[in-house]
């Protein structure tokens, strides 16, 4: 059907002519595209996304193969074009294209007719990252400290008591000056405590017990039998970088290339909550701006909450609901929003959605759960989204004022960028340009907790044995030790070879050397990750 004529809208029904004054923005919006309304495309009415409630966060959700990924495409590119730095993870690899102008075609150049889009091919200024170095990308690593208890506890699968008791062995190792930079060193501190020396530690740092250690350095150990060392080491990855402009005045696209790493879904999703929670707490408080600093885009969103602890959801909820005042949006994206806790939905107010299917009495008990978190419609949603083709969606955001938009059905518009991935020389060729690469291509390997310990342990094995019967020797004259009240009922003579090292002015003399020697307490922010000094 041909496209409607300028001046056709107070024609439309009553319902429609309310959808249309409900999207009649004065200030920055993006466009998603054209209200669908009786199977008629209306290009006279624009749905648009305010550019300001961008920070207000938001949720795109459909069943696979309904156009999830180019509507983040569409999305990202004209927060690019309006100077919005945007961070996309890409799961499948085919988010690349972002970087590189499109392909016209038929298809393409029919739906910019439909919804009146002047379609150009253009792409993005764009950076591309890999967990670990693992796959296309320049490498993003995160200290073992900088990463936490709370997140680690959930890539390690590990439940709430021994979550605990990670967390103590955590402020343990920041008393002591035991800096855990890969997992070497935390395996190292773990392996200490649950030898005959480090037992007696044990019981000054809140009862952790042997057996629950144990279970800790087993899970350590498999997890990196499993490949995951590289992943956790330096050069630590700024997030800062995520907030990046290009010369032009355009936002950077940074997409974190996934596919090595698709059989390893805990390991991504909290590496993208450990991006998400380290920009919170180095922000500043921003309030309501003009335009978002940066849009966040969770992709597979639902393996972020599967099997997650209640502490680990309870600090996730109070990120997404604080991190808006810093003037970051973080959109959700998943395949219903029933794979969003409540009150984390409760949170996105701006909606995508994408058809769902409804084949089986599970996928029907989600279409109608669905259907329940959008505001009154004169739609017939639970028709209407299992009907939708690839490219509609149902759409509501929050207007200038803060409110909720009347639920639309809308062709969306099409991406300019390239719908699908760059092959993989290009994508090398533009790791290797970047000026980023040469910071964090190589792995540092410096002096830490596994350093410390072997050197501690080096120092008691070649101390000398005094021969039986022979009188004691006079210890040497050493500084006191940290403030830290022995344990009770362990005479002093049997203080543990941590305590020597940590008392010894050599060790001391560590500790205030040059880096991120801690020496004492971390302050830690709502997940345990540590505040870093930039």
């Amino acid at each position: 059907m041909p496209p409607e004529t300028a001046g056709s809208a107070p024609a439309l029904p009553q319902e429609a002519l309310e959808i249309a004054s409900g999207y009649a923005f004065t200030g920055p919006a993006l466009d998603l595209g054209a209200l669908l309304w009786d199977t008629r495309c209306l290009p006279d009415v624009q749905i648009r996304i305010p550019l300001p409630m961008l920070n207000r966060h938001g949720l795109v959700a459909g069943a696979t193969g309904t156009g999830k990924t180019k509507t983040l495409q569409l999305i990202a590119e004209q927060l690019s074009a309006q100077g919005v730095p945007v961070f996309l993870a890409d799961i499948k690899g085919d988010v690349s294209g972002v970087s590189v102008p499109g392909v016209p075609n038929e298809r393409v150049q029919e739906r910019a007719r439909d919804v009146h889009q002047e379609w150009t091919p253009g792409g993005c200024p764009a950076e591309f990252y890999a967990l670990g170095g693992m796959g296309h990308g320049i490498p993003v690593r995160a200290t073992v400290t900088s990463f936490g208890p709370v997140l680690l506890s959930k890539v390690l699968q590990l439940n709430q008591t021994q979550e605990q008791s990670l967390g103590l062995i955590f402020h343990y190792a920041d008393h002591k000056g035991l800096e855990l930079v890969d997992l070497k060193d935390l395996r190292a501190v773990v392996a200490f405590l649950t030898s005959d020396e480090g037992k007696q530690e044990l019981k000054g740092i809140g009862g952790l017990s042997t057996a629950t250690a144990g279970v800790i350095l087993r899970s350590l150990t498999a997890f990196e039998a499993q490949g995951m060392s590289p992943f956790f080491g330096e050069p630590e990855f700024d997030t800062s970088e995520l907030m990046r402009t290009a010369s032009d005045g355009r936002g950077m696209v940074s997409v974190l290339e996934l596919p090595g790493v698709q059989d390893k879904p805990q390991l991504f999703s909290t590496f993208l909550m450990w991006l998400l929670a380290d920009l919170f707490h180095d922000l500043p408080e921003v309030g309501d701006a003009d335009k978002p600093k940066l849009v966040f885009f969770f992709d597979e969103a639902h393996l972020l909450f599967n099997g997650a602890s209640r502490a680990f959801l309870d600090s996730l909820t109070q990120t997404v609901r604080l991190i808006r005042s810093k003037g970051v949006g973080v959109f959700f994206v998943t395949q219903t929003p029933k794979d969003v806790p409540g009150d984390v939905l409760a949170q996105l107010g701006n909606r995508v959605q994408h058809a769902l299917r409804a084949f089986t009495p599970d996928d029907q008990k989600a279409l109608k759960a669905t259907v329940k978190t959008f505001p009154n419609s004169p739609y017939d949603l639970e028709e209407v989204l299992t009907g939708l083709g690839t490219g509609e969606a149902v759409v509501t955001v929050l207007s200038e004022k803060g409110a909720p938009t009347p639920v639309a059905l809308t062709r969306l518009r099409a991406p300019q960028s390239l719908m699908g991935p760059v092959d993989a020389d290009s994508l090398d060729q533009a790791v290797r340009s970047s000026p980023l690469y040469g910071r964090y291509a190589e792995a540092v390997d410096r002096e830490s907790a596994y350093e410390k310990l072997a050197a501690a342990e080096a120092v008691a094995a070649a101390a000398p044995v005094p021969r039986k019967g022979a009188p004691p020797r006079e210890a040497p004259p050493r500084e006191a030790p940290p403030k830290e009240a022995p344990s009770r009922g362990r005479p002093k003579e049997e203080a543990s070879v941590v305590e020597q090292v940590v008392g010894s002015g050599l060790f001391k003399s560590l500790a205030r050397s040059v880096g991120t020697q801690i020496g004492r307490e971390i302050t830690r922010s709502l997940f345990g990750t540590a505040r870093r000094r930039r």
